[in-house]
Order: C-alpha cells, then sequence, then structure tokens
C-alpha cells in the first residue's frame, strides 16, 4: 500500500478532489437508490452501494495506470482511436441499444458490458485535435492546410453523436471550439462555423417540426425547450423532473435534511444520475452544494495550471480540452438540476451512479496527470523539452488563466 501512494504522482490537488468526489457519490448513490433496490433487489439497499464502490475503485485503478503513460504516447494513441471511433459511431447510430428514443448504447459481445461509443469518441477527439492543432502551429492561419485538417474530423464526430445525442455532441463542439481559440485558428474561421452550426441547428429543428416521424429525437429537444420557456403553459407531466429536482432544493435549504433523509429520491426518476445534484443540496443544502461547485471550479484551475507549465503544446491542449469537457458538463448538470438548463440527460462526473462513463471519466483525468507528472519531473530535473511551435498557445492559455 506505501509502495502504491509513494507511486502516485502528478498534480496532489486534484487526486485529494477526486478522493472527495468519488466519497461524495458513494454516500449520493447510497442514499438515492433505496427506492431503486426495492424494486429490483428485494430492498437489498447495500448492492448498489457494494457495486459502485467497486466501479470507483476500477476507476481509480485506471486513473492510476493511466497517469504513470507518458502523455506523448497518448498522440499517436489519438490517432489509431479515431480511427476506431467513426466505424463506431455508426454502428451505434445503426443498430445500437435503443434508449428513449435514440440509439446511444454498444454491447460488447460475452461480457455484455454496455457503453456509451460518444463517451470513446469525445476523448478521442479532444486528443486528436490537440495532435492536430501542436503539429500544425505554423499553418494554423491557413484555410486549406490549417483550418480543413482541423475541423474535418470534429464535423464528423458530432455530426454522428448528434441524432441520439445533442447535447453530448454540443458539449463536444463548444470544447473543440475552446481548442481552437487557444490553438489560434484564425476567428474568421470560428465564426463562420459557429453561424454554419446555428443554420444546421434550426434547420433540423424545423424538419423535425414538420417531419415528426422522419426524427422522433428532434420532437423531444424541441418539446424540452418550449417547456423550458414557457414553464407556465407547460404539461405538468412534461415538467415531472424538474419540478420534483426543484422540490428537493427547496427542502435543502441551507443545511440540508442530513445524509440518507432525502424524500424527493422516492420520485425523481433518476435521482442517482441526471438529478443526483438535486438529492446532494436536498441532504447536504446550499452549503454542500456549493462545496461541490467549487470542487470543479479547483480541478479546472489546476488543469489551467497544468497546461501553463506544460513545456509541449500537445499536452497543454489535451489537459485544457479534457479538462474543460468534464468541468462544462458539470456545470451542464447542475444547471439543469436548479431549472437554469434544458433537461440534457447529461451525469454529473465521477459522481453521478455508472460504469464506462466513470471509468473514461477516470482515464480522463489520469491523462491529465500524467501530463502533470511529466511537467514536474522535467521542472524538477531543469531537462529542456522539444517544443512543437512557438509560444502563443502558452499566451492563450495564461490568458485564460487570468481571465
Amino acid at each position: 500500500m506505501l509502495a502504491f501512494v509513494k507511486n502516485i504522482k502528478g498534480d496532489k490537488v486534484i487526486w485529494i478532489v477526486v478522493i472527495i468526489l468519488c466519497v461524495v457519490s458513494l454516500l449520493a448513490v447510497y442514499s438515492s437508490t433505496g427506492t431503486l433496490a426495492y424494486k429490483k433487489q428485494h430492498g437489498n439497499t447495500e448492492y448498489y452501494l457494494l457495486k459502485h464502490f467497486m466501479i470507483l475503485a476500477f476507476g481509480l485503478g485506471l486513473m492510476y495506470i493511466t497517469h504513470l503513460i507518458k502523455y506523448t504516447y497518448y498522440s499517436r494513441i489519438s490517432q489509431i482511436g479515431l480511427y476506431l471511433t467513426l466505424p463506431l459511431l455508426m454502428i451505434t447510430l445503426f443498430s445500437g441499444t435503443n434508449l428513449n428514443e435514440a440509439n446511444r448504447w454498444l454491447t460488447v459481445p460475452i461480457i455484455n458490458l454496455t457503453f456509451q461509443s460518444s463517451d470513446v469518441a469525445k476523448l478521442f477527439l479532444i486528443m486528436y485535435l490537440a495532435r492536430t492543432l501542436s503539429k500544425k502551429q505554423e499553418l494554423v492561419r491557413d484555410f486549406k492546410k490549417g483550418f480543413l485538417p482541423v475541423i474535418i474530423p470534429v464535423i464528423l464526430v458530432t455530426i454522428l453523436i448528434l441524432p441520439a445525442n445533442f447535447s453530448t455532441a454540443a458539449i463536444l463542439f463548444v470544447t473543440c471550439m475552446v481548442l481552437m481559440f487557444i490553438g489560434r485558428i484564425s476567428l474568421k474561421y470560428m465564426l463562420s462555423l459557429v453561424a454554419l452550426g446555428v443554420v444546421g441547428i434550426v434547420l433540423i429543428f424545423v424538419l423535425a417540426k414538420t417531419f415528426p416521424t422522419l426524427f422522433p429525437r428532434g420532437t423531444t429537444w424541441i418539446s424540452r425547450v418550449d417547456h423550458f420557456i414557457h414553464k407556465e403553459k407547460a404539461d405538468p407531466d412534461a415538467t415531472y423532473q424538474i419540478d420534483q429536482a426543484k422540490i428537493a432544493i427547496v427542502q435543502g435549504g441551507l443545511v440540508g435534511k442530513s445524509p440518507g433523509k432525502s424524500t424527493q429520491r422516492n420520485f425523481l426518476p433518476h435521482p442517482y444520475s441526471d438529478f443526483i445534484f438535486a438529492i446532494i443540496i436536498e441532504e447536504y443544502g446550499l452549503i454542500g452544494g456549493t462545496f461541490l461547485l467549487f470542487l470543479y471550479l479547483i480541478l479546472f484551475f489546476r488543469v489551467i495550471r497544468i497546461a501553463s507549465r506544460c513545456k509541449g503544446n500537445f499536452g497543454s491542449l489535451m489537459s485544457i480540452g479534457i479538462g474543460f469537457s468534464l468541468v462544462f458538463q458539470a456545470m451542464i448538470n447542475m444547471a439543469v438540476a436548479v431549472d437554469l438548463f434544458p433537461v440534457t440527460g447529461q451525469t454529473l462526473p465521477l459522481v453521478s451512479m455508472g460504469g464506462t462513463s466513470i471509468w473514461f471519466t477516470s482515464i480522463s483525468i489520469g491523462i491529465i496527470l500524467s501530463v502533470s507528472r511529466v511537467s514536474d519531473i522535467e521542472t524538477k530535473n531543469g531537462t529542456e523539452v522539444e517544443v512543437l511551435q512557438d509560444s502563443g498557445i502558452s499566451e492563450n492559455s495564461q490568458a485564460i488563466a487570468a481571465a
């Protein structure tokens, strides 16, 4: 055990934040799965606690292994991974497991392990984009040689994710835009891309409204946005989830009801995943919810610090991209729970109950820790590393840190 602890490298603050998030996750999942246990496990409330503990423990193991690998190896891994991801997304789109009128899941034969292919695609695309931007710094202002090689994989992946999971595609697209800005892609190209994206989304919504049977998920998106904008006119059945979440938040007050005493867990359809933040506020109050929010902000602050200290552009871009994606997803989940954003179905990273989503989150954080570990070694030894291009990226990273 001592040898294991001694071998843990990288940013210690991130390790502490991860451990705290895991503890919060265990407490929240144990409390919120009581009703589920009585329905499916004959009242064995410890079943989901032990299962979730094993998932988190395995996730920490993946994080530990991932952080030991030198981050530069992920450059080639991302290239291979992206080539595998595209057919994986196409298989999911046309023959994946259907859930809520969307093919989001793939099942691995023999072991019967189910996972969302978008989780794989998100990680590999961010790493691949970081690789491409770091290698094309001299050409980023050139449309044909710099912009197109960067944007084509982004468009392909987001389009393949979009029909089944709009929110994941949107989060990934925003993350890629942030990376392109830091990577010094021309602003006029980025604005043109945003304009095309807006036109495309409007077109999809119009088609979904006109031909609902052609694109059933589009109807779901429209209804969610419509119910969010016109709350006073919305059907109570359509706003049931968010209404129960708001009741939980109001009942929590400042200090909460105390652990395990949530009542809304019996009414919320997904209190252990999509709306776990509402249960946390009900049991731990506004203080507990604010504390959780600050944990994610601390995580992002440390990621920016790692990126600004990294001597290689690839490591800087990759860590910022992965860190931003995780924290942005957390902010969206929290915003939905407190009714500041339409329902999306995004989970709270490292806190919501889940298997492969927690594991991919753990791998993502492990990659960030790998960048931190190598940067610490280079700083300590005073060695010089090859910098792929000028300091434009680090300057933009420092500007974001200052903001």
